[in-house]
């Protein structure tokens, strides 16, 4: 039965065809060259038309970021490294170990081992 029905669409066809003039041929021709035509080229991502909006809206919030500067801490809660290595290089600082305190300290470490 398939036969039968794949030579009957040729025929319908085939009479449609022969009705029609040159020039609609002629256009048709090219709308099926033009259709195969595509079909050979490889598919376009859908996403890589994003990627260049994606990188500057990157791009700027890096931006903002850097120009912004560092999060601002309540400098009384944190000291930079910079000014713990000035204290403990001042020769004029306190000593905080002294030998009164001696027997306090080897206490404490008593009671951190055990």
């Amino acid at each position: 039965m398939t036969n039968e029905f794949e030579q009957r669409t040729r025929e319908v066809l085939g009479d449609s065809t022969s009705r029609l003039d040159g020039r609609t041929l002629s256009r048709l021709t090219q709308a099926r060259h033009a259709a195969l035509a595509q079909l050979e080229q490889p598919p376009r991502h859908w996403w890589r038309s994003y990627v260049p909006a994606g990188a500057a809206a990157a791009v700027a919030v890096l931006a903002v970021v850097m120009w912004s500067g560092p999060l601002q801490r309540n400098s009384a809660q944190v000291a930079s490294p910079v000014e713990d290595i000035d204290l403990l290089a001042d020769v004029d600082a306190p000593d905080f170990v002294d030998g009164d305190d001696l027997e306090f300290y080897e206490w404490a470490a008593g009671e951190t081992e055990s």
